[in-house]
């Protein structure tokens, strides 16, 4: 019998982009999950307690203190990506380093709560903003320069859904650890 090693680094897989504009039913799904988003992440460090989120999840990965701290760093960027593609044309957003982020003082200075509570606004704001966006507005484009291409507001929507549910699965791995 063979047992496969689960992917620690992506537990649900990678993301897949549509190519295509998204039908309005899979929008839907996708703007619940980021709705849906702060509440299950608030669940999920309660879940794994204090001490366990100081672990990483992974050999060489984060703790879930960083994860939860990324997760509004990276969001907060997403919300501003799509701001910049609805009122300019074709902007040029500015990327910046995961994972000096994560290594910044505040990370470890700030309690997880705060955080917590920035994504629920957060989210608020941008689901509000989702909601209310045309047919039209959705095919709006950024452009990223670290992967050297354009990204709809379909495409964008799907990568931060998965996004997060890609790092509650991480903080789910550091709940397993402790069982």
């Amino acid at each position: 019998m063979q047992t496969t090693t689960p992917n620690l680094s992506y537990p649900i897989g990678h993301p897949t982009l549509p190519v295509q504009p998204l039908p309005a039913e899979e929008r839907v799904i996708l703007i619940k999950q980021i709705a849906d988003l702060p509440a299950q992440l608030t669940a999920a460090a309660r879940n794994v307690g204090g001490e366990r989120l100081l672990l990483p999840y992974r050999p060489g990965g984060w703790t879930g203190r960083q994860v939860i701290h990324h997760l509004a760093d990276s969001h907060i960027n997403s919300y501003t990506r799509f701001r910049l593609a609805l009122t300019e044309d074709r902007p040029t957003i500015c990327p910046y380093d995961e994972a000096a982020w994560a290594t910044l003082p505040d990370v470890d200075a700030t309690p997880i709560t705060v955080s917590l509570a920035l994504l629920e606004g957060l989210h608020t704001r941008w689901t509000n903003l989702l909601w209310h966006l045309t047919e039209e507005q959705w095919q709006r484009r950024f452009f990223h320069p670290g992967s050297q291409r354009d990204f709809t507001l379909d495409q964008a929507l799907a990568l931060y859904a998965w996004h997060g549910q890609h790092h509650l699965a991480h903080l789910n791995l550091l709940l397993k650890q402790g069982e």
